[in-house]
Formats: structure tokens, sequence, C-alpha cells
């Protein structure tokens, strides 16, 4: 029981003395990828460096970096990759345009597709379709 509470203790992050800092840490945390896991937060990352990045989140919030700055600190040292919702810049505009170009390039398939289908369409006499 005391080597369970002993790991608990050492990957769960020291929580920090002001609430609202606190809940700034925990925000920031669900917005910051794992660089391991790559699809998870590092707040439900078990991973070491996640771990890590926790408490660089939670050692510059108790320096007195704002979240725009943690966020650039983190985007600085991992990349574009390691923010769920990445600026918008010259580097990453397809990523944020690929959703619309798609969903526009499904909507022109399924309208020819629907047009092709009504021109081909024989109308049939009522005697012939009886044969």
């Amino acid at each position: 029981m005391t080597i369970a509470v002993l790991i608990l203790a050492a990957v769960a992050p020291a929580t920090l003395g002001d609430p609202a800092q606190e809940a700034r840490a925990q925000s920031l945390e669900n917005e910051i990828r794992c660089v391991q896991c790559e699809n998870e937060p590092i707040a439900q990352s078990t991973a070491e460096i996640a771990a890590d990045m926790r408490r660089l989140v939670r050692e510059r919030i108790a320096a007195g970096d704002s979240d725009v700055e943690i966020r650039a600190f983190f985007r600085r040292r991992y990349g574009d990759f390691v923010l769920f919702r990445p600026p918008f810049d010259a580097r990453t505009w397809a990523l944020w345009a690929a959703p619309l170009l798609l969903g526009g390039a499904g909507l022109v398939a399924v309208l020819a597709g629907r047009r092709r289908r009504s021109s081909t369409a024989v109308d049939f006499a009522p005697e012939e379709g009886e044969r």
C-alpha cells in the first residue's frame, strides 16, 4: 500500500497554492499534446516526458509567465504539433483549410453523382415497363 502511495505521489504534479493558477495549469495541460503519446494531452498521459512537461507548465506559471508565453515556449521547443490548436499562420494554413476543402470536394462529388444519375435515367412508357 505504501509503495502505491509513493508511486502516485511521484507521478502526481504538485498543486499550485493559488486556485486560479491551478486552474490555468490544468487548462494548459489539456491544450498541450504529449510528444510521446501523440494523441493525449499531457494532463492524461502517464509518460515520463508528459510528467516533465506538466512540471514545466507549473514552474512557468509560478514564475509569472502568461498562457501565451507558455504555449510559445512549448511551440518553440517541440514545434506546432505540440499544441492541439496550432496557430493560423503561413505554415499551418493547409491544416486549417483542409476540413473546408475536403468537405467542399465531397459536396461537389455528391452533387455531380446526383446530376449524372438524373441525366442518364430513362423514362419508360407504361407499356414498356410491363414487358
